[in-house]
């Protein structure tokens, strides 16, 4: 089986079985990493571009260390080093990019939608490594991954999401994914940082983050997105401590062997307490490394797989 896209731009078009196939892929992957030689010859000779128009550390270098692993020719482009600088379109940046035939593109952009604008213009691959406020694909299949190796199943899992909905890209991707493959996803954030017309994906909404966190098996934690606030969206940073941070007491409302997730990078102090995020139901680290084998598979699916 393959994907039935040239693209990963969504998980919106990814059916249940080609969202397992990433994962029973990644399964493999994960295994390079641990060797003494962290290297295989999969994508051989094949080139990818990572073209990212926003500061990135995680995304950008888990793609590039994916693409290398993979023997693949990896490229680093950023919008500060690139000819949009000196006033050249999306489209003619990308057009001359894939004049030099690279296989795959990845690409992150401020801009909804822009990897979409791009896949319909060029043959290359194109992979969407977070789009405006849109989705994070990726993002979504790691952290089911993670989930997946630290409880065995997604389906019948109680997933509650908090904070800063509204600008979250890995919210929307999250959403997607976890009720697509059968979890309970419930979301807790100020009324001001909740997506109009959030209950359409599938979620439940509860304000109260003492309620909401209840018997949880999964809690992820999303930062405040402080860079595209326009306005004041909470009165202080003290208020939205003491009302939506996860901390060890709070913690305690969930279930026994519950896991915390965070796609970071990490507000401590603001959205989390530092106890929590290094504490023992933590696998913020863990995500990134599954950030590498799940990008390696998604390469090579797209790129690789015959």
């Amino acid at each position: 089986m393959t994907l039935a896209s040239h693209h990963l731009l969504d998980i919106e078009s990814l059916s249940p079985a080609e969202i397992e196939l990433v994962l029973e892929t990644s399964t493999s992957f994960k295994e390079v990493g641990e060797r003494a030689i962290k290297k295989v010859p999969a994508l051989r000779g094949k080139t990818v571009i990572n073209l990212f128009f926003e500061p990135s550390t995680r995304t950008r270098v888990s793609f590039e260390i994916a693409a290398k692993r993979l023997s693949a020719d990896s490229i680093n482009v950023s919008s500060a080093g690139s000819s949009v600088v000196k006033g050249e379109t999306l489209l003619d940046t990308v057009k001359n990019l894939e004049a030099m035939a690279p296989d795959v593109i990845v690409m992150r952009h401020p801009s909804s939608g822009a990897p979409h604008f791009v896949a319909r213009r060029v043959e290359s691959a194109v992979v969407n490594a977070g789009d405006g406020m849109h989705e994070h694909p990726t993002q979504a299949l790691l952290d089911a991954f993670t989930i997946l190796e630290a409880k065995g199943r997604l389906s019948g899992l109680k997933v509650v999401i908090v904070g800063d909905l509204l600008h979250s890209r890995v919210f929307r991707s999250n959403a997607r994914l976890l009720t697509k493959m059968g979890s309970s996803v419930t979301v807790t954030a100020p009324r001001t940082l909740l997506p109009p017309f959030v209950e359409r994906l599938g979620v439940e909404v509860i304000t109260a983050v003492n309620d909401a966190i209840v018997d949880a098996d999964v809690v992820m934690m999303l930062r405040v997105q402080k860079e595209r606030m326009e306005g004041a969206f909470f009165p202080s940073v003290r208020e939205y401590f003491n009302l939506y941070a996860l901390t060890v007491d709070r913690l305690k409302r969930a279930k026994q062997d519950v896991i915390l997730m965070h796609p970071g990078p990490l507000n401590r102090g603001l959205e989390i307490e530092s106890a929590v995020a290094d504490g023992p139901y933590s696998l913020i680290l863990d995500q990134v490394t599954n950030g590498v084998a799940v990008r390696m598979a998604i390469l090579y699916l797209l790129a690789g797989a015959s």
